[in-house]
């Protein structure tokens, strides 16, 4: 298997194994679109299973991301990166990790779709985020 990988990298050329080997740091860096075209302010998170509604303060838009690892310093993989929905994987190293979809239906509402470990417990979630206001 390493022998047919190496065989098929070298017949790339130089052009082709350097897009390969830049094309994962780019998904991680890559500029989400979306978080840009929702409105910053205090935004209401209603979640569907129940639990009590939270308020956060959005001001890059992707606070969404990390809901149940908030100010942690996690890598973050970007999975899809469209017009209207986001998917990033995070790893936070010795805490935990998560998958999160963001679908946004207007600059004030998204839905939410979470998933992964935070202190050492599952947790899935999905929720309507809503601009309420201004933060505080």
């Amino acid at each position: 298997m390493r022998k047919f990988l190496l065989t098929s990298l070298a017949g790339l050329g130089a052009v082709g194994a350097l897009t390969l080997a830049v094309a994962p740091s780019a998904a991680q860096n890559a500029n989400l679109a979306l978080f840009g075209q929702l409105d910053r302010g205090e935004w209401e998170l209603r979640f569907r299973d129940g639990e009590p509604s939270q308020r956060i303060c959005l001001r890059e838009g992707t606070e969404l991301i990390q809901l149940r690892h908030r100010g942690a310093n996690c890598s973050r993989l970007v999975v899809e990166n469209g017009a209207n929905q986001v998917t990033v994987q995070y790893t936070c190293r010795g805490n935990g990790y998560g998958r999160t979809s963001v679908r946004r239906e207007s600059a004030t509402l998204a839905q939410i779709e979470s998933q992964g470990i935070a202190g050492g417990r599952p947790f899935q979630f999905s929720a309507e985020a809503r601009r309420v206001g201004s933060c505080r």
